[in-house]
């Protein structure tokens, strides 16, 4: 038998300045918002154009927004109701960990159909090349998980290589699900949607990208909720699904949705337009 893992204890915090610490976790964060943000520019001048670079730069704002706000706000209303309102003033405490990635994707969605109407701009194909870099934060964030040692897998046999100890998690050994999801949910989805969107002829059908990701990502989290295990405060819900995968239903409803209109309506046409011109295209 295979010598079993032990999780290494990583310090949650990265840089101690004093009194002030920044950790993984926010370091992740900052690292895929700028990232997709410089990613999000070129994907955006693509033709056809879906934005100029100064909106893509004005859209960061909101994105951060819609990720903070609807993250947590979403881990509190979907997760853990009952004990916020108990205690109103720990909706505050998000050093302390709690959020939703449904939630913050739908904080972006909110925050996306609102900016491209004040903007004059396409929802759908503005929403096909920022979706294209979410994976890159997915990615990021389940290694903070993995280094903050939370989110654990469940029990694995010891046969496994790669089964390992968490000790916040009792002498068992666990899948190590945050890598699991790191890759699926983030290389790997980002990989295809990045393939994907260099095809004009995909690009030239708005929707259809936001609604691979969508269903990539329902996909990729329903196989490996197969692998975590269930927040201890919810646990399993009828017939041994979780809360991950309940939540990802509409997801891939939504996703499949989005694919299949993309490909019934005409494509659209490349025009080389001033932004001006595609501001009204956006209306149209």
């Amino acid at each position: 038998m295979l010598p079993v893992l032990v999780f290494p204890q990583f310090d949650p915090v990265m840089v101690h300045f004093g009194p002030f610490a920044i950790r993984w976790y926010a370091m992740a964060y900052i690292v895929a918002l700028v990232a997709g943000w410089r990613i999000a520019r070129r994907l955006a001048a693509l033709a056809p154009r879906a934005a100029t670079a100064l909106q893509v730069d004005d859209f960061l704002t909101w994105a951060t927004l819609g990720v903070v706000l609807g993250g947590r706000l979403g881990y509190i209303l979907f997760y853990q109701p009952g004990y916020y309102l108990s205690h109103p003033l720990a909706i505050l405490q998000v050093w302390h960990g709690g959020m939703s990635f449904h939630g913050g994707a739908a904080g972006v969605i909110i925050a996306l159909i609102a900016f491209t109407r004040l903007n004059g701009l396409s929802f759908l194909a503005f929403s096909d090349r920022i979706t294209t870099v979410v994976p890159i934060g997915l990615g990021l964030g389940r290694i903070a998980n993995f280094i903050n040692g939370e989110l654990w897998g469940r029990p694995a046999p010891p046969s496994l290589p790669w089964a390992m100890i968490f000790p916040d998690a009792g002498p068992e050994p666990r899948h190590p699900s945050e890598l699991y999801e790191a890759f699926a949910e983030g290389l790997l989805l980002f990989t295809l949607l990045w393939c994907v969107s260099r095809s004009l002829r995909v690009r030239q059908h708005p929707g259809f990208i936001a609604g691979l990701f969508l269903f990539g990502y329902a996909v990729a989290r329903t196989v490996c909720e197969c692998f975590r295990e269930p927040d201890a405060f919810i646990g399993f819900l009828p017939f041994g699904v979780t809360m991950g995968q309940v939540l990802c239903v509409p997801m891939a409803i939504g996703g499949l949705g989005l694919m299949l209109n993309a490909y019934m309506r005409p494509a659209r046409t490349v025009v080389m337009a001033e932004p001006a011109e595609e501001a009204a295209e956006g209306k149209a």
